[in-house]
């Protein structure tokens, strides 16, 4: 592990070209920077020591291109392919725009109208043929306008018929090509639609389970997502985990109550960035680490690069304080001390019936006497991350 915080490849960090390449803009303002080349974008993560990058199909393109032009589309790719053999960076991931163009203004997969679904769809497979022709082993799918904002526009059990009919189709197409590509629903609670269908981890989570492919689809928790609601992310990424599914993450930052702010991973919540750290370095995730986030409105491009290598530098710090912290003798005890270990033993032990468990003897008002020794334990938490032990 390095001390000086730098990033290698081996670390597996990933941005979107979305991300570096964000202008600044927002609903009350025009961009700020300059469009960003995403051959220079690929250049300079490599550069910075990055290992992956993940693209929407329509992030190839220059401002105000046509997404129907396949000439300068064509083109776009030759040269992003290029860049990439080039530099030496991983196309990780990638994923398709179906929220920004005004045809999907009511929708993707879930539009009423059924030729604007049939585009999505359409859209989608040419951009999945690109993933797979690069490489891409996972192919991240936000719903970014699925949703309403009267009752009145949707049935919602027919929108989630579509939503998976869509999501079906897809995972098909997969299978018959031959793709070593999974997908990777991302949900989000608000944002662009007044109410977003499958908002949150455990809302996707049993829509999965009622897909005919549901073997190689999985989740895209995001950081932001869940906590824009004020639900703990850490908690989500441990269920997901905890299902298998896995498959992809998006590491920013958030104020909880606030719309989708972005931002740099560890500006916000250090204690939450903390323990997500930790349970994807102990957890076994193997899969990139990828910061959906933007640089603040107020930079310019080189503060563009600063946010990038922010992100990347805090995870690497919070990766150091979490081995840390799991090394110390003293949290060691702590933890024994408050029975954190005994979770993890199963309630009736190996043998034992119900019968037996009704039988056994137990003073609750004596064992209600003894306390658990949080504050101790989090204590320690604070410390080790604070860099005080």
């Amino acid at each position: 592990m390095s001390s000086s915080y730098e990033p290698t490849p081996e670390d597996r960090f990933a941005f979107g070209l979305w991300t570096v390449g964000h202008r600044g803009h927002d609903p009350f303002g025009a961009p700020v920077r300059p469009w960003l080349d995403p051959v220079e974008s690929v250049h300079k993560l490599a550069e910075l020591g990055v290992w992956g990058v993940n693209f929407h199909d329509d992030d190839l393109l220059p401002p105000d291109a046509s997404i129907t032009d396949t000439a300068a589309r064509q083109q776009a790719v030759d040269r992003f392919r290029k860049a990439v053999d080039s530099s030496g960076i991983t196309v990780c991931t990638a994923t398709t725009n179906l929220f920004f163009h005004p045809v999907f203004r009511d929708g993707a997969f879930t539009a009423n109208d059924p030729a604007v679904r049939r585009f999505a769809v359409r859209k989608l497979l040419a951009n999945l043929d690109l993933a797979a022709e690069l490489g891409a082993s996972t192919y991240v799918c936000w719903g970014g306008r699925e949703g309403c904002e009267t009752d009145a526009a949707k049935d919602v059990r027919a929108a989630l018929d579509r939503y998976a009919e869509a999501l079906d189709l897809v995972c098909a197409y997969i299978k018959e090509q031959g793709y070593s590509i999974r997908l990777a629903l991302e949900p989000k609670a608000n944002e662009p639609r007044g109410d977003m269908f499958l908002p949150t981890v455990g809302h996707m989570l049993a829509f999965i389970d009622r897909l005919e492919h549901r073997d190689i689809v999985g989740l895209n928790p995001e950081v932001g997502h869940e906590m824009m609601v004020g639900l703990n992310f850490h908690h989500a990424v441990a269920q997901t985990m905890w299902a298998g599914k896995l498959f992809h993450i998006d590491l920013n930052n958030q104020r909880i109550g606030r719309f989708d702010q972005d931002l740099r991973f560890g500006s916000e919540d250090i204690k939450g960035a903390f323990f997500l750290v930790d349970l994807l370095e102990r957890g076994g995730y193997d899969g990139p680490r990828h910061f959906d986030a933007r640089s603040y409105r107020t930079e310019d491009p080189d503060g563009v690069w600063e946010f990038a290598k922010g992100c990347m530098r805090s995870y690497l710090i919070l990766r150091a304080r979490a081995a840390a912290f799991r090394a110390d003798p003293e949290v060691t005890a702590a933890l024994a001390e408050s029975k954190v270990p005994d979770l993890a033993t199963p309630t009736l032990r190996p043998g034992e019936t119900l019968a037996d468990l009704r039988a056994e003897s137990f003073d609750p008002d004596r064992h209600a006497q003894r306390g658990a020794g949080y504050e101790r334990l989090d204590q320690l938490v604070i410390e080790h991350i604070l860099g005080a032990r």
